[in-house]
């Protein structure tokens, strides 16, 4: 096609162009030439009503769009008619492969005299930036939206708040929210947006000032922004702000829609979290009478909180309720009735509390397994505790390793030794290795048993899993190695928890020195008690008893009559063996005046003759 400054040339009628909403194509040679003209604004192309050869022209006859070509492959319409700008500008995302030109075009147009955009050029132009992630030119077209005075529609300016909320261009936000509170068609979804991106990135407080900011620009605020703000206070835990906002909210719009559920539902939560549930139940029931549609997680609150009180026949009626209505859906409401029940000692409840999760297609959690369990082992004994855990298993119910470890422990207080095993091995196949209760539990079990070699053996496959043992681990082997008299192991168990910066407790110092009791290694036992009380540790009947006798066996008057006014001073009693073995030391040694205060103190008070 020719090329000329001649007015003969004029552009493409609109008409056309808006008809056949094709782009039309020349080569890139020609319009390398066409750009470089100093006076590009003068150029017309020769179309009076579309008689143009290359117009006129079938489609097939254009040449295709190379994915390579550059910005001056594509014919800008002239200024003379500035209306099709627009149509070219939204007709280039429609071309596969070529949407990225158009901010490239979309400068060029703003340099034609009498250019304005239109709202639908920008609602292309902003979700191409959108996509490709260009936030800095949002952010300068976002001037534009001032200079020209048009903003984009609702739902476009609603998602490029929220696209640069997703992206934390927090920059790009504020300013863009600057822009949208001139124009009041917009400003109220785009707050709205905000404030709904700032909770999901669980930014309450920029929620909030975002909602000051809204009200200090005089923007009506609808129901989606009041929600929002009360979304963010209810995070927050600040129930009196809630309420403020309710009442704000009541006495300016009349119907919440489609935020009514959601609204009442916040404000139920809240005021059941913070105390006030009746109050709660009283806005609860005052919404139903006014038809809005009831959401489970309003029963949930309630439930959950009348539960956590104890009110269980509130729980019920509203628990039964929702049963009807088929609102049972929040695992943690399910929990807290199983965790009244057991309070309660209804344990036969609970169980049927788990069989409408199953009715109801909700799966049973380790925490409610391991409450049932639990439950029956605090209440009824281990036998029921184990037999409660096969039923569950039974009808299909999935331990997790709080529940193992419980189940594990339970075999072993009633003697099931080879199931307690064949618990753990379960537990270890379903990748539960490192739990150190269960291997306590076996530990001691191997200890009441007297297989040593195992309980050194799980010890070793304990540590290689790296599963550190805590105090009472130790506590155990040092106890059954102590029991066998194995002294240099005992030694190097308290030696590895030293090494290790494990604090030995009260049980610890207990285990050690009565194991060099049964060795009758005494000056060991001594040396251990004296760093036990230098370390603060407080005497017990057990680790009393142990060093009475061995002061009395290696006749340290001095230091048995002093733990003697020590054991009376914290309250300590004496059996009658000790106090026998402690009187005849006193009386050996000649000393009759601590002879007869032993005497007055205990004999007396504990009924020894």
């Amino acid at each position: 096609m020719a090329v000329t400054g001649s007015p003969d040339w004029s552009l493409p009628s609109s008409t056309c162009f808006r008809k056949s909403r094709l782009l039309t194509f020349i080569p890139a040679s020609n319009l390398a030439l066409l750009f470089s003209l100093p006076n590009l604004r003068s150029l017309h192309l020769n179309s009076s009503g579309c008689p143009s050869p290359i117009l006129e022209s079938s489609p097939t006859s254009l040449p295709e769009i190379d994915s390579d070509s550059n910005l001056q492959d594509f014919q800008l319409p002239s200024s003379s008619s500035v209306e099709d700008l627009n149509d070219f500008l939204c007709g280039l995302p429609q071309n596969p492969g070529r949407e990225d030109l158009i901010y490239e075009y979309y400068v060029k147009a703003k340099e034609t005299p009498g250019f304005r955009p239109e709202k639908s050029t920008l609602r292309h132009l902003i979700r191409y930036l959108v996509r490709s992630k260009n936030w800095n030119l949002i952010l300068l077209v976002s001037r534009d939206f001032v200079d020209y005075d048009v903003c984009p529609d609702r739902d476009t300016c609603s998602r490029l708040v929220s696209s640069c909320v997703r992206g934390r261009k927090f920059k790009v936000v504020r300013a863009l929210l600057e822009v949208f509170e001139r124009d009041r068609d917009v400003a109220t979804a785009a707050f709205e947006a905000a404030m709904r991106g700032y909770n999901k990135l669980h930014m309450y407080k920029s929620t909030i000032l975002v909602f000051q900011r809204l009200k200090s620009a005089k923007i009506e605020a609808d129901s989606g922004c009041y929600c929002r703000v009360m979304e963010a206070y209810l995070k927050l835990g600040d129930s009196e702000r809630i309420m403020e906002l309710f009442n704000e909210i009541e006495s300016r719009i009349s119907d919440f829609t489609p935020f009514s559920t959601k609204i009442y539902g916040i404000l139920c939560k809240s005021l059941a979290k913070s105390g006030r549930v009746f109050e709660s139940l009283e806005f609860f029931r005052d919404m139903r009478k006014k038809g809005i549609v009831e959401d489970y997680t309003i029963y949930s609150a309630l439930i959950c909180t009348f539960a956590s009180i104890q009110e269980v026949k509130l729980a019920e009626d509203l628990y039964n309720e929702a049963k009807t209505k088929k609102l049972l859906r929040d695992p943690a409401m399910f929990q807290k009735l199983i965790l009244m029940y057991i309070q309660q000692g209804s344990l036969e409840k609970a169980l049927e509390i788990v069989e409408v999760m199953k009715d109801f297609k909700i799966g049973v959690s380790d925490c409610i397994f391991c409450a049932i369990v639990n439950g029956y082992a605090t209440r009824r004994g281990y036998n029921a505790a184990v037999n409660v855990y096969e039923k569950l298993i039974r009808d299909e119910c999935e331990p997790g390793q709080v529940t193992y470890a419980l189940a594990i422990n339970a075999y072993c207080r009633v003697g099931l030794y080879s199931k307690a095993e064949d618990v753990f091995v379960e537990m270890e196949e379903k990748g539960f290795d490192k739990c150190v209760v269960a291997y306590s539990s076996l530990i001691s079990m191997y200890g009441k048993t007297g297989r040593l070699k195992d309980a050194m053996r799980l010890l070793a496959k304990m540590k290689e899993r790296g599963c550190q043992p805590n105090v009472w681990i130790y506590n155990i082997l040092m106890e059954m190695h102590g029991k066998a008299k194995n002294l240099k192991q005992v030694e190097k168990l308290w030696k590895e928890m030293k090494r290790k910066k494990i604090a030995p407790d009260k049980v610890s110092y207990t285990s050690i020195i009565n194991a060099y009791v049964k060795a009758a290694e005494f000056e060991t036992c001594e040396r251990y008690y004296r760093e036990f009380r230098m370390n603060g540790g407080a005497i017990d009947k057990a680790i009393a008893g142990i060093m009475v006798g061995v002061f009395s066996k290696t006749s340290r008057v001095d230091e048995l009559v002093k733990l003697l006014r020590d054991m009376n001073l914290e309250g300590i009693r004496l059996d009658e063996r000790l106090y026998r073995s402690a009187l005849n030391a006193l009386m050996d040694a000649g000393l009759q005046v601590q002879a007869k205060w032993l005497q007055d103190h205990y004999a007396g008070k504990s009924g020894f003759v």
